[in-house]
């Protein structure tokens, strides 16, 4: 019995073994593969920085397994593309094998020297092709690329010890060795155009006594933790100006990041930030947005200055990971501000400072995380690991005309911690506000809307019915409650709205005048 048993155990492993031979014999392709695409368009990319990985997908659709006797890019070792197959990358392949009704994906990568392309009005137009197989059985799917020119701005990189060059800051007299990667920019560097766009590694710093200026229609891209720096009696100024089509601001300043994918178009927190140091001056921005980065604007010291360490005006920060803008114990003024989507908060004046906003929108719609901080934050102090709580004076902070909104129950906060010789003066005017205190967790003076010392004509928790805050479209609509409901003072103060419409007969609050929206299709 025992025989019998082991021969058909045998017998039956042979016919396995026969049968799975069989599916791995691979017959010569005929010509007839079937392709996902006829072309891969490989979104825009900047000259010699790598791009995203797309895909190919290649079916069999025929009852026989089969090998492809080669896949090449036509332009062979020349090609500046990369295929990946079964996870072999490479520019030719040989006997690819596909089993039958099964498909492969190809994956293609492009890195590309511009110096080398012809021009195309600014851009350039690169192609190849993937070839399978030859003579009467070739199959081709098109490759493309459009390929940007670009400034590049960098650090040095020691060629011996690959190190890379770092800031060194001025603190009291001293050159202070620091780790951030960066270089200060060069004389013939100071103005930047809308010729060509920018692309910055590490951080660009403004030297000290120098002015960097940006001109109308300039695109700045920062690669990954990097950002611009203005260092002690420098300066920045933005010169965006408005341009006639209201859909797109092409005359504005854009302050991204380098990856061009519209899949990286609303990622936050793909560069740093542009940082206003201690001591630096009349910075300037206007008709800019500031978009994906760790924190759009960071603001440092000189709470006093006659002239505002910074203003901003006309311009738009979106999608930054902590703050869209932080101001450290500084003053900063601001009209036709908008911000939304930030990770912390919108707008933070902290550590004390002057803060002067009016027909701003100060609005936080961030859904990629939990967030503990409101839209609008003001505090006077600091944390020191020495001497504990460090009281300062918030020596104004008015918003006027203001929205101030968002997606959590309370989007205000006035942090106050009270210390001898101290001020912490606020307030808002005109103003529409989301503060549900649901659990009364805040009372106090700070949270006393009825009190004229610092609030006054105060909207709560009405609907300022945004077009689309997902998209960071913050223009308002014909529902929203802040129709007609600013302080002609303030309006005449700043009569046009951030995209140049009258608003002195009628102002709505914040930095759009209503619009009719288009009916939904």
């Amino acid at each position: 019995m025992k025989r019998y048993l082991y021969f058909f155990i045998t017998l039956g492993f042979l016919m396995l073994w026969s049968s799975c031979r069989k599916d791995f014999e691979f017959s010569p392709s005929t010509g007839s593969l079937q392709f996902s695409k006829d072309t891969v368009y490989l979104d825009t990319v900047f000259t010699d920085i790598g791009s995203s990985t797309y895909n190919l997908k290649v079916y069999n659709n025929s009852d026989d397994d089969i090998s492809v006797p080669s896949v090449r890019l036509s332009l062979g070792d020349a090609s500046n593309y990369r295929l990946s197959i079964d996870g072999m990358t490479g520019k030719t392949f040989e006997n690819v094998e596909i089993l039958a009704k099964d498909s492969m994906y190809i994956f293609v990568e492009s890195t590309i020297d511009i110096s080398k392309l012809p021009s195309l009005d600014g851009t350039f137009l690169y192609t190849d092709q993937i070839e399978f197989d030859a003579g009467s059985n070739l199959q081709k799917v098109e490759l493309v690329t459009l390929v940007q020119d670009a400034v590049f701005i960098y650090p040095d990189r020691d060629d011996d010890t690959k190190v890379i060059e770092t800031l060194k800051i001025n603190i009291d007299g001293e050159l202070v060795e620091t780790d951030i990667q960066g270089r200060e920019l060069q004389a013939s560097e100071l103005t930047f155009t809308n010729q060509k766009p920018y692309v910055i590694y590490g951080f660009a710093a403004v030297p000290e006594n120098e002015t960097l200026t940006i001109e109308a229609g300039a695109r700045i891209h920062f690669h990954e933790n990097s950002g611009i720096i203005v260092y002690n009696n420098a300066s920045l100024h933005v010169n965006g100006a408005y341009s006639s089509d209201q859909e797109l601001l092409e005359n504005e300043v854009i302050f991204e990041g380098d990856r061009l994918e519209p899949e990286y178009a609303e990622v936050p927190g793909q560069w740093s930030a542009i940082w206003l140091f201690e001591g630096s001056v009349n910075n300037i921005i206007n008709y800019a947005t500031i978009k994906n980065a760790t924190a759009g604007i960071i603001s440092d010291g000189n709470p006093q200055e006659s002239s505002d360490k910074l203003s901003i005006t006309n311009s738009q920060i979106y999608n930054s990971s902590s703050f869209g803008i932080l101001g450290r114990n500084t003053s900063i003024s601001g009209e036709n501000v908008v911000i939304n989507n930030s990770g912390l908060a919108s707008f933070a004046g902290t550590i004390g400072g002057k803060y002067n906003f009016t027909h701003s929108t100060f609005a936080n719609y961030w859904d990629y995380s939990f967030r503990q901080y409101p839209a609008l934050l003001l505090n006077n102090f600091v944390f020191d690991e020495d001497n504990g709580i460090i009281a300062t004076n918030l020596t104004e902070a008015n918003f006027n005309n203001c929205i101030i909104y968002g997606n959590e129950n309370i989007e205000f906060l006035a942090d106050e911690v009270e210390a001898d010789n101290t001020v912490f003066n606020f307030k808002l005017t005109n103003c529409l506000i989301r503060f549900n205190d649901n659990n009364d967790e805040f009372d106090g003076p700070n949270y006393d809307f009825t009190d004229n010392t610092h609030y006054e004509s105060i909207i709560l928790n009405e609907d300022p019915n945004f077009k689309n805050t997902e998209s960071n479209q913050m223009i308002i609509g014909e529902e929203s409650a802040a129709i007609n409901q600013g302080n002609s003072i303030y309006a005449l103060q700043v009569p046009f709205d951030i995209l140049n419409v009258s608003r002195t007969l009628a102002p709505d609050l914040g930095a759009y005048q209503h619009i009719t929206f288009p009916e939904e299709e």
